[in-house]
């Protein structure tokens, strides 16, 4: 037997339509959350007029479309008019919200539609009432899942005498839904308001559900890229602080380690440890000056040459210092102080104990994939391969320099140690392109 077709019965379709028309809202705020600027204007709460005008035409053209799509095709899902104004004014404020509400309800206006105007206005200026009396976080904190606690928490802000946002911005979607039920109802013989009519109790209750839900789930999605952000945000500054508080290691000890040269030299050679002081004094000075966290690798080599200074006068002829730099890497932008540890590496354990003379060289390449490799190598006493094995995870200088490199540029970045026993160490490190200078102010 041959089946005639099937259509859904009133209860069907109305529940199809509240489906679609969430569905419609969240495909919405996702698509306009994906695009910086809509963020931006999300995560600052005092907002200029033309971030609240950007923030206003956003949602209104495509919420102004969905009402036409209504009219001309019968798309009754695609009218979120009510729901559109109520968000813009609870984000962006009461003329954000009203301006919606223009854009939303003229063209009802050529269908006879009369009341949709100042109805859609009224549901924006309501939004951005609530707007100003309620707290910003209350706002993106708005949840319909409340609706069975809303006569304990009714009760509780009577006898308490304290206002509970939650309650006001559930009930107001659901109050504005109810005057348009009644205006649609009242008018219906003229069409004078579009609205959803319910054939029951039952579905009169999921209408309102749905208004609520239509409203709170933009919401939801921009409070989640909120919260996002700020999750970044706090990465970036734990990385600063990461990177800041190692640094920090770096200065005290080479500091110390100076000191401990100068007093050596004081009683038996007075001119050589005030030279010292001079030059050490004018080294801390440019320290003192810059609070950056990344410079050239231009400056980093003339931050080195001032320490070097000071090393030459201590060692004398002894120490011969030598660069081979690549010209397309002095713009390379590397963490500060990242080279002076390897040096000082080097002279200290390579060099001192080393008969006769020692040279260092420093020299850096720039790689076909954009990374640059900077190393530092002397001709000194060398290590064993358990001193080598140990020289990341003991003392100060070295490890400091790897754990840097780790926390700045991920695992995949690390200082690379080669040595021979009796020839020689390489230190090692590869930074990845960045030319321009993207500082991290302390």
């Amino acid at each position: 037997m041959i089946q005639g077709p099937k259509f859904l019965s009133a209860d069907q379709f109305l529940l199809t339509t509240l489906v679609v028309k969430l569905a419609i809202m969240a495909a919405l705020a996702t698509m306009l959350v994906r695009y910086r600027r809509f963020r931006h204007i999300l995560i600052f709460e005092r907002r200029a007029w033309p971030d609240r005008l950007t923030f206003a035409f956003s949602l209104g053209i495509p919420l102004t479309a969905g009402v036409a799509a209504r009219l001309l095709l019968q798309y009754n899902a695609a009218d979120l008019s009510l729901e559109g104004g109520v968000v813009v004014g609870l984000i962006a404020g009461p003329y954000a919200g009203a301006l919606v509400g223009a854009m939303v309800g003229t063209p009802p206006l050529a269908a006879g539609e009369w009341i949709a105007l100042p109805f859609a206005v009224g549901c924006g200026f309501a939004g951005g009432g609530l707007r100003a009396l309620c707290p910003a976080e209350s706002i993106w904190h708005f949840s319909p899942f409340i609706f069975p606690q809303i006569p304990k928490r009714f009760w509780k802000m009577i006898r308490s005498l304290q206002v509970d946002w939650q309650v006001l911005l559930l009930l107001a979607p659901v109050a504005l839904e109810l005057i348009r039920q009644g205006l649609g109802t009242r008018f219906s013989d003229h069409h004078r308001l579009f609205y959803l009519s319910s054939p029951s109790e039952g579905m009169t209750v999921l209408v309102l559900l749905a208004t609520v839900l239509a409203v709170a789930t933009p919401i939801k999605i921009w409070n989640n890229a909120r919260i996002e952000h700020r999750l970044q945000e706090q990465e970036k500054l734990l990385l600063a602080a990461q990177i800041e508080a190692l640094a920090n290691q770096i200065n005290p000890h080479f500091l110390f380690n100076t000191l401990t040269s100068i007093s050596s030299l004081i009683r038996t050679k007075p001119e050589t440890a005030r030279m010292l002081i001079t030059k050490l004094s004018a080294l801390l000075r440019r320290l003192l000056k810059s609070h950056e966290h990344f410079v050239t690798l231009g400056e980093e080599l003339a931050s080195i040459d001032e320490y070097l200074d000071i090393e030459v006068v201590r060692f004398g002829s002894k120490l011969r210092v030598e660069k081979a730099i690549d010209p397309r890497t002095l713009d390379v932008v590397v963490p500060s102080m990242i080279l002076q540890p390897l040096v000082e590496n080097s002279i200290k354990h390579g060099l001192t104990r080393k008969v006769g003379g020692g040279r260092i060289l420093i020299k850096s390449t720039r790689r076909d994939d954009g990374h640059t490799v900077i190393e530092v190598e002397d001709d000194g006493l060398g290590m064993s391969e358990e001193r080598l094995n140990g020289a990341l995870t003991g003392g100060i200088g070295l490890s400091n320099v790897n754990e840097r490199l780790r926390v700045i540029y991920g695992a995949g970045y690390q200082l690379k140690l080669r040595s021979i026993s009796g020839q020689g160490t390489s230190a090692q490190i590869e930074i990845p392109e960045l030319m321009v200078p993207d500082r991290v102010i302390a």
